[in-house]
């Protein structure tokens, strides 16, 4: 796979890159500034209310406001029929995926009302037409999605935007066999069902979220 291009310094983005302790998050920090842009790196279980709080408070105490959030964190974990899907997963898909995006969400709007910034969250095609074998993986995103509707409803009033990116399979490990959780069948199916007759890129997904913010 091509590695993800770093456009930050070209958006004039500062950034603070989020993601659990043993993630490679000081790498994206690196490049960012290595391209001359402004980024920081926190590890910490954004799903947990204290390290919700303390990246927000790094990002007020580096770059002193906020304009944009992006609730990009999530896992997909297997591919099992829904009564053979293991609970301890479906608890972890849920509380990477649905707790994750609300403690940001809830912790970020007050400094987005004050510079009437907006929020950015990862949908999914799935949470729109469903996703046989990870039901509850589609169920998280149409939960996202919904929870998206609802704050950008809600926050208009204070000149907040809120908006779900809903890609359908990107050339990322999740949808290779070899580095994600599906097989070899699966991987074929998922690559047929797209008209252009491949995967789209992160570029691709990458240049919708510059645009919306």
């Amino acid at each position: 796979m091509k590695p993800l291009r770093i456009s930050s310094p070209r958006e004039c983005a500062r950034v603070v890159v989020c993601g659990l302790p043993d993630d490679p998050i000081e790498d994206v920090a690196k490049t960012i500034r290595d391209n001359g842009g402004e980024a920081v790196s926190f590890g910490g279980d954004i799903s947990e209310e204290h390290s919700a709080r303390e990246c927000v408070d790094l990002a007020i105490k580096k770059f002193k406001r906020i304009d944009v959030l992006v609730n990009n964190a999530g896992v997909f974990l297997d591919n099992a029929m829904t009564e053979d899907y293991p609970i301890a997963d479906f608890d972890e898909t849920i509380r990477m995926n649905i707790r994750s995006a609300f403690m940001m969400t809830r912790f970020v709007l007050p400094h987005l009302q004050k510079s009437r910034g907006n929020i950015i969250s990862a949908g999914s095609e799935s949470g729109m037409i469903g996703l046989a074998q990870n039901t509850p993986y589609g169920g998280t995103k149409g939960w996202m999605h919904a929870f998206m509707r609802g704050v950008a409803v809600e926050q208009a009033k204070n000149g907040v935007r809120a908006n779900c990116v809903c890609p359908g399979p990107i050339d990322t490990a999740w949808t290779h066999k070899e580095t994600g959780p599906m097989d070899k069948e699966m991987e074929k199916g998922l690559i047929q069902a797209v008209p252009l007759a491949r995967r789209g890129t992160p570029e691709e997904v990458a240049n919708v979220y510059a645009f919306l913010a």
